[in-house]
């Protein structure tokens, strides 16, 4: 897939120091071993390749050779049984490529003790898993497998296996409801992205074919309300503006009343993000929730935090603040491009449980895209996707 490769690519930093810390770790307490977990390769090859020399004793054109005209073709037919005979055929084994040591190579194993378990939670924890994850995830690795010895591919696969694992929950697509409009309410700390991903996802929507507006509500950023203007024009979607300083909840309310008029599916309305005065914004998040219900009392639908991957840990702390401020109900991570800790998303992912509904790589509309758990682990982890 296009955005797997764009996001494998992206995620170089992540997956590359991972990577790198996978094989310093097996390779200090390694040692080279010949491709011999191969037993079961050799067993099944020499039996089936003596079958295709059976077409030798096919003379059976032989007593059709009586017409003239026929003996002239069976000369080149004779050459081509004799070719098949080279069979030293290398096993191109599923193990084999798997272990990716086909071709003769050693390959160096580390058994699996509580050193090197200590090694990789030291290096998840350095890629921004966090403690409680990082403990997790390499307690579930040496389930079954303590004391046997593992190569770094071995384990970046078990690896990924278990971030896929912890992701799959969280998963999730923004639901979309019959209710018209639908009010998304955004909210996020101000540089994380969001007025972006704002003009992204109604664009996505207005490709999808739904009529959506967007309100400008952090009426107190000139730049939040030029950008939003300049992803409208866009998108062809229409973006309701306030003057500079004027009342969030008032612009809110007349987008929700001009969206019903137009029969919008979906209002989506920006807000500020100014964390330092959090008795402020949270009263102004209050507000706009209290004026909306006027008019929509199950409004708003859904509310999005959208999160910068490169603020690593804090975007834990960012959770749990706007969880107080507004009832947060999905994630949409940002910047994933710009971090080499990746890992983070993991973290969210097993201590809060919330619906990840996109992840952002890049400034084009393209570079959001719904979140898929296999994807992400391979791409972070430096597998190929299957």
């Amino acid at each position: 897939m296009a955005f797997f490769s764009k996001l494998k690519d992206r995620l170089f930093k992540s997956s590359s120091r991972l990577e790198q810390g996978l094989e310093a770790i097996v390779e200090e307490g390694g040692e080279e071993t010949a491709p011999t977990p191969d037993p079961v390769i050799p067993q099944p090859e020499p039996e089936p390749q003596p079958v295709p020399e059976l077409p030798e004793p096919a003379p059976v054109p032989e007593p059709v050779e009586t017409p003239s005209p026929m003996p002239s073709d069976p000369t080149p037919a004779p050459p081509p049984p004799e070719e098949p005979a080279p069979e030293t055929g290398q096993r191109p084994g599923l193990l084999g490529r798997l272990f990716a040591r086909g071709d003769g190579r050693t390959v160096v194993r580390r058994t699996l003790d509580d050193d090197m378990l200590e090694q990789l939670e030291e290096l998840l924890i350095a890629s921004d898993m966090g403690v409680d994850t990082a403990l997790r995830v390499t307690a579930n690795m040496a389930e079954g497998r303590y004391g046997k010895k593992l190569s770094t591919e071995e384990i970046k696969q078990l690896l990924a296996q278990e971030i896929a694992r912890i992701m799959e929950p969280v998963a999730k697509p923004m639901p979309l409801y019959p209710k018209r409009p639908q009010v998304v309410l955004v909210v996020g700390v101000n540089g994380s992205g969001k007025t972006t991903t704002i003009g992204k996802l109604a664009s996505q929507f207005k490709a999808a074919g739904k009529k959506v507006v967007i309100a400008a509500g952090d009426t107190f950023r000139a730049a939040a309300v030029e950008q939003l203007q300049v992803w409208g024009d866009r998108a062809g979607v229409p973006v309701l503006t306030a003057p500079e300083g004027s009342d969030p909840a008032s612009l809110a309310f007349d987008a929700l009343t001009k969206a019903q008029a137009d029969g919008a599916d979906l209002l989506m309305i920006d807000t500020a993000g100014r964390l330092q005065n959090r008795a402020d914004l949270m009263e102004e998040l209050a507000k706009i929730v209290r004026v909306i219900r006027k008019i929509d009392e199950t409004a708003p639908h859904n509310t999005l935090l959208v999160l910068d991957a490169t603020t690593g840990q804090n975007a834990l702390s960012q959770v749990e603040t706007f969880r107080k401020l507004a009832d947060v109900s999905g994630l949409v991570m940002t910047k994933l491009d710009g971090t080499a800790k990746g890992g983070v998303l993991v973290a969210l992912a097993d201590k809060f449980g919330l619906p990840i509904h996109a992840i952002g790589v890049g400034e084009q509309i393209d570079d959001l895209a719904p979140f898929d758990p296999e994807e992400f682990a391979a791409a972070l982890t430096g597998l190929d996707s299957n």
